[in-house]
């Protein structure tokens, strides 16, 4: 081969690597695309599945927190007796039952939301505790204490149904 024969090699050579390497760039970007477009698609789908799901998991939570505000929690559980501290374990052993009830819901809210709900239940139990150490010699008193203690502050439930509903919002 000569000199002139390797040019003219090159020469027609070198458009078709072009319109290979064009063809090539193209048909990449286009699988890419494609590829993207079907894993939106399954990921809208499995979110449309899954959205009613997880307002589930969040009406059940805030049924939680409703059920453990110490208002609604000391008129559900009446005291059996007169006893103090069978009370204090009666309302303590309610909150921990609602827990365990709701303990699968937790796989649907974001890590936060359910931190913030293990933390309301026990602020919860802290103030059932603390009103408990006060001289209260019977359950009605006991009741009466744990009332008087939330009337003053924000209820830990209040709190954490509130962020409940602004991570709702935040679905739409």
């Amino acid at each position: 081969m000569t000199g002139e024969g390797i040019f003219q090699l090159f020469a027609y050579l070198l458009p078709a690597v072009v319109t290979g390497a064009i063809a090539f760039y193209f048909f990449r970007l286009h699988t890419k695309n494609e590829e993207g477009r079907r894993r939106y698609l399954l990921h809208k789908d499995s979110q449309k599945n899954a959205l009613p799901i997880r307002l589930q998991a969040y009406e059940r939570m805030a049924l939680f927190l409703e059920r453990i505000a110490i208002p609604s929690l000391v008129i559900r559980v009446a005291p059996k007796s007169t006893d103090k501290a069978e009370y204090e374990d009666l309302l303590i052993r309610s909150i921990e039952k609602e827990f365990e009830h709701n303990l699968s819901q937790q796989i649907y809210l974001s890590d936060d939301c359910w931190n913030i709900i293990k933390a309301a239940k026990s602020a919860t139990i802290q103030m059932i505790r603390k009103a408990a150490m006060s001289e209260t010699d019977s359950a009605d008193k006991l009741r009466e204490d744990v009332l008087t203690e939330t009337m003053d502050k924000a209820s830990p439930s209040a709190t954490a149904l509130s962020f409940v509903k602004k991570e709702i919002g935040e679905l739409w």
